[in-house]
């Protein structure tokens, strides 16, 4: 019997800036494109999926869609983690989920997903994937 696929997780606090809330000390929402961004960072350094290495081997990984659920506003006193999840997929994507909390009550704040795509470095869309990923997902059993 083949092993269960295993869940790709990493975390990532953030810190809210100032200047990223309004007269209201509540988080503006187009920081929350910023929070995942940073989660998206800490995936590829956690697990060797890394915007340079993408680079690296020939290609972008631009996104394609991204999406976002409000549950709740987040201020500037909170202290949110983002999770984000690796979706696997047989496809030439690379699939997120999101889920920001609030480390000190655990509410949530928002939801999300995106995919991105490979292009080769001249903007060209991959169909297959390219080499490099999927030894990626033989080696963290995806």
């Amino acid at each position: 019997m083949p092993n269960a696929q295993q869940t790709l997780v990493a975390t990532k606090p953030i810190a809210i800036r100032f200047s990223e809330v309004d007269s209201m000390s509540v988080v503006w929402h187009g920081s929350y494109v910023k929070y995942f961004e940073d989660a998206r960072e800490a995936f590829g350094l956690q697990y060797g999926l890394d915007y340079m290495t993408i680079y690296n081997h020939g290609f972008y990984a631009p996104l394609v869609d991204l999406s976002f659920q409000y549950k709740r506003a987040l201020s500037y006193q909170s202290k949110p983690v983002v999770k984000i999840t690796y979706r696997p997929t047989a496809a030439a994507k690379i699939v997120f989920d999101y889920e920001i909390t609030d480390a000190v009550t655990g509410d949530v704040a928002a939801t999300g997903h995106s995919v991105q795509v490979f292009t080769d470095l001249e903007g060209n869309l991959e169909w297959a994937n390219p080499t490099f990923y999927a030894q990626w997902k033989a080696q963290w059993g995806q």
